[in-house]
C-alpha cells in the first residue's frame, strides 16, 4: 500500500506484536524510547500507524524470499521451483515435488499472516477509545476487519485447520489455543467483510496519499472470491456482478479493463483502472540483507527471483537489457505450449532458449531450467535502483492480488459457466487481447484463467478448489486427500494443542 511516511514508526510499533518469539531475558529489560502497547494509540496519528502496520502484511504476496506468488507458482503445473539447485529454497522445492512436510514448510506462511491478525485484533480493541474523528475511526475499523478477513482467508485455504483468534490473548494462553472448524473460520471471514463494506469509500479520492487502501469494491471482490471458494456460487455471482458492472465497460466502482494487456506490466502503471487489490513496492526503502523478509524491506522480491541467472547480451544485440536474477519459477513446456499461440505470450514469457540460439543473449541455466522465464516480473537494468541498500532487494513493481479480469472470470464461473452474462464476461477478457468469442463453459473459463493470470500465483488454488489438482499434478507427486492443504509447521505444534493435518 502507498502509506510510507510512517514506515519507521510502524516498525517500532511492530515490536509490540512479537513478544512470544523473544527471550525472557529480553522481555525483562526496561523499555526506553519505545511506545508500549498499553499507552499507544493515544491519538489519530498513532491509530493510523497501527492501521499501516496491519496493511503491511499484504507484502507477503511479493516481498521476501518466502513470498506467495513464487511459492504458489512452484507447486503448480505451470512452473518448477527452479533456483540454483535442489536445496535452494527447501520449502519451495519440497512444495514443487510434493515432498513437503512439517519440517520443510516455511513457518512464515503461518506466522506472517497470524502477525497481521494479531495486529488487527489489537487495533480493533484500541480504536473505540482513540480520540479521533468518528468517520475516520469507522473507516479504520472497516479496513482492519477486511484485512483480518483477508489474512484468515489465506490461512484457511492454505492450512484449512487453523486457530480462530478474534481478540488479543495473553501470552500464557497462546499454547492452549485449539483449531477451529474451517466453516467457522469462513463464517468469521464473511462477518468481517460484510461489516466492513458499508463503511468504506466507493473509490479512493486522494491517490497521492491513499492508493492501496481498501474500498467497497475491493472488499466486495474479496467477499465474492471467498463465497466462490465456499461453493456459495449464487452469493459469489451477486457480489462479483456489482464489482464488474457491464462487461467491458466501467464498473460502478470505476474499474475497467486496460485497453492493452501489456500495460498491466508497465512498472510505472501503478493503481490503474484494472487493479482491485494491489500490493505497493518501492525502490526507496534502502533495504539490505539484514532487512530482507523481516517486514522492514519494501521491495518486490519476485523481480530478482524469477530472472535468468547471469543474463548478458552482446553490445549490438536487439534483445532487451534484462537485469539478471536467480532463475526461480521457470515456466514449464506445457504452459509455454499453451501460451505460444496466444496474444498474451509476448507479455508473459521470455524465451531465453530462442534468444540464446540466435546469439542475441546468454544466461546460466539454473535448476530445472526450461529456457522459459516470467516476463511479467522481469525488470530491465533501467529498473535497478541506484539508491541505498542492496539493489536486488529494492525493486518497485507493484503486484496485483485481485484484478478485474480475475473477477470477470470468477463471476462467469460462479454463474455455472453458462448464460448470456457468463458469455459476455468471458468474451470481454478475450476481446481485450484480440481473441474471438468461444462458447462459454467451465472448461473454457478455467483455460482462460490459466492464460490470462499465468505466473501470478493463482493456478494451484484454481486446480485444488475445482478438484483437478490430483489429476493434473499426479506426475509431480500430488496425493489426493493430502496435498490439497499444507502441513502445519512443526514449530507451531511444539508444546501446543494444535493437531497436524491429515497424512502429514
Amino acid at each position: 500500500m502507498k502509506l510510507r511516511k510512517l514506515k519507521y514508526t510502524i516498525h517500532a510499533l511492530a515490536l509490540l506484536f512479537v513478544a512470544t518469539s523473544c527471550s525472557d531475558e529480553f522481555l525483562e529489560v526496561e523499555p526506553k524510547g519505545t511506545a508500549l502497547e498499553e499507552n499507544y494509540y493515544s491519538n489519530e496519528a498513532e491509530a493510523y500507524s497501527g492501521l499501516v502496520a496491519v496493511y503491511d502484511v499484504l507484502s507477503k504476496q511479493s516481498g521476501g524470499f518466502e513470498n506467495m506468488v513464487c511459492m504458489m507458482n512452484a507447486g503448480s503445473d505451470d512452473h518448477y521451483a527452479g533456483g540454483g539447485g535442489a536445496t535452494d529454497g527447501t520449502g519451495m522445492q519440497s512444495f514443487s515435488d510434493y515432498s513437503i512436510s512439517q519440517v520443510t514448510i516455511p513457518g512464515s506462511f503461518w506466522n506472517n499472516f497470524y502477525q497481521g491478525i494479531f495486529r488487527a485484533n489489537t487495533l480493533l480493541v484500541k480504536l473505540p477509545n482513540v480520540p479521533m474523528d468518528d468517520a475516520q475511526k469507522t473507516r479504520f475499523t472497516a479496513e482492519t476487519k477486511a484485512l483480518r478477513a483477508y489474512y484468515y482467508f489465506e490461512l484457511v485455504r492454505l492450512f484449512k485447520n487453523i486457530p480462530l483468534i478474534t481478540a488479543p490473548i495473553p501470552t500464557s494462553e497462546i499454547y492452549n489455543v485449539l483449531q477451529a472448524k474451517p466453516e467457522d473460520v469462513y463464517a468469521q471471514i464473511e462477518k468481517d467483510l460484510k461489516e466492513a463494506i458499508p463503511n468504506l469509500p466507493n473509490t479512493i479520492t486522494n491517490p497521492t496519499t491513499e492508493s492501496g487502501r481498501f474500498t467497497k469494491g475491493a472488499v466486495k471482490a474479496l467477499l465474492g472470491k471467498v463465497y466462490l471458494y465456499e461453493g456459495k456460487n449464487a452469493l459469489a455471482a451477486t457480489e462479483l456482478a456489482e464489482v464488474n458492472g457491464t462487461p467491458g465497460g466501467t464498473s460502478p466502482f470505476g474499474y475497467k479493463l486496460l485497453a492493452k494487456y501489456s500495460d498491466l506490466w508497465v512498472i510505472s502503471n501503478k493503481f490503474n483502472s484494472e487493479a482491485i487489490i494491489e500490493v505497493s513496492h518501492t525502490s526507496k526503502s534502502n533495504a539490505g540483507w539484514g532487512n530482507w523478509g523481516s517486514g522492514s524491506d519494501e521491495g518486490n522480491s519476485i523481480n530478482v527471483m524469477v530472472g535468468p541467472r547471469g543474463y548478458s547480451r552482446p553490445a549490438n544485440s536487439t534483445a532487451p537489457d534484462y537485469a539478471a536474477g536467480w532463475s526461480f519459477n521457470p515456466i514449464t513446456v506445457d504452459l509455454y505450449n499453451a501460451l505460444k499461440p496466444d496474444p498474451r505470450f509476448s507479455s508473459t514469457v521470455v524465451d531465453m532458449k530462442d534468444l540464446k540460439a540466435q546469439g542475441l543473449a546468454d544466461y546460466s541455466p539454473g535448476y530445472k531450467d526450461t529456457g522459459y522465464f516470467i516476463k511479467k516480473f522481469m525488470p530491465t537494468t533501467a529498473d535497478v535502483t541506484t539508491g541505498g541498500g542492496d539493489a536486488v532487494l529494492n525493486y518497485k513493481q507493484n503486484v496485483y492480488v485481485i484484478r478485474l479480469a480475475d473477477t470477470y472470470l470468477m463471476e462467469a464461473e460462479a454463474l455455472g459457466g453458462t448464460g448470456a452474462r457468463a458469455q459476455a464476461l468471458l468474451d470481454a477478457v478475450r476481446a481485450r487481447v484480440g481473441l474471438p468469442s468461444v462458447p462459454v463453459s467451465i472448461n473454457a473459463i478455467m483455460a482462460e484463467r490459466r492464460l490470462e493470470l499465468a505466473c501470478e500465483g493463482h493456478r494451484w488454488f484454481d486446480l485444488v478448489r475445482t478438484g483437478r489438482a490430483a489429476a493434473v499434478l499426479a506426475s509431480r507427486g500430488f496425493i489426493a486427500g493430502k496435498n490439497e492443504i499444507w502441513p502445519i509447521p512443526l514449530k507451531e505444534l511444539e508444546n501446543t494443542k494444535l493437531v497436524q493435518n491429515p497424512n502429514y
